[in-house]
């Protein structure tokens, strides 16, 4: 029996990373999972591999109209979700003398207004009880160079569940952000890294870190599973860091 038997969840980003790593877990659980990313035939692909119980949807979460199609979709064919992981996101990584606007904005769109977006278009669908997980980072409490706009988006995402805590708390809907330490997934390579860039960056992370490695995209998943089941039925308005202790000490 599973920890998540009969339930629907929605995970955005779902195509690659953590959003994967997470749909594939929930699955296993027994949920019935809407996987949701703006790279159609890639989602696709990975919701064939993963098996069923996986449902495909292409939807850029910065269209509001790709996100009210995706609650269409979800209302038609499920009636209900009980569990959001508003996961999708991107990376910038720039000195603050050399960002551009089209980069601020870019980002600034995609991981903080396309996460509002995301929780505020499917709230008539998620039912009353339903656990809303978003995707934060350690970034937004350290201080890295280079990451001043990724950074200050995902503390935005740490205060969106704070004040979408009390909002929703009448309909005993939980909202909890996630915040990954340094995990091994493409987002960096996304975000125009090269591979030996990229590997060396987290070579040095893996440094850093007490646990003496990196997350994988398998801890991350493994910790929202727990926000999006009954274990964390008491549990709502926090931010949950999974880093091996990167941030902590």
């Amino acid at each position: 029996m599973g920890r998540l038997d009969g339930r629907i969840a929605v995970v955005t980003g779902a195509a690659s990373g953590i959003g994967l790593a997470t749909a594939k877990r929930f699955a296993a659980e027994g949920a019935g999972v809407v996987m949701v990313d703006q790279h159609g035939e890639k989602v696709r692909r990975a919701a064939q591999a993963l098996g069923q119980g996986l449902d495909p949807v292409l939807a850029d979460i910065t269209k509001i109209a790709d996100l009210a199609a995706l609650r269409d979709h979800v209302a038609k064919t499920y009636g209900f979700a009980d569990i959001l992981f508003a996961n999708a996101g991107i990376a910038s990584f720039a000195p603050v003398g050399k960002v551009s606007e089209e980069a601020f904005d870019r980002t600034v769109t995609t991981n903080f207004k396309g996460t509002f977006f995301t929780v505020q278009t499917l709230l008539p669908v998620l039912r009353d009880g339903a656990s809303v997980i978003l995707t934060s980072s350690v970034s937004g409490s350290k201080g890295a160079p280079a990451f001043s706009i990724y950074s200050a988006t995902k503390a935005a995402v740490r205060s969106l569940a704070r004040t979408l805590t009390s909002d929703l708390k009448d309909r005993g809907i939980r909202v909890n952000a996630l915040a990954p330490g340094n995990t091994e997934t493409p987002i960096g390579i996304n975000a125009g890294l090269s591979q030996e860039q990229s590997d060396a960056f987290f070579a040095h992370t893996a440094l850093d870190t007490p646990l003496g490695r990196n997350g994988q995209a398998n801890d991350i998943a493994a910790a929202a599973l727990y926000l999006a089941c009954d274990d964390s039925s008491f549990v709502t308005g926090i931010e949950l860091t999974v880093d091996g202790g990167f941030a902590q000490i």
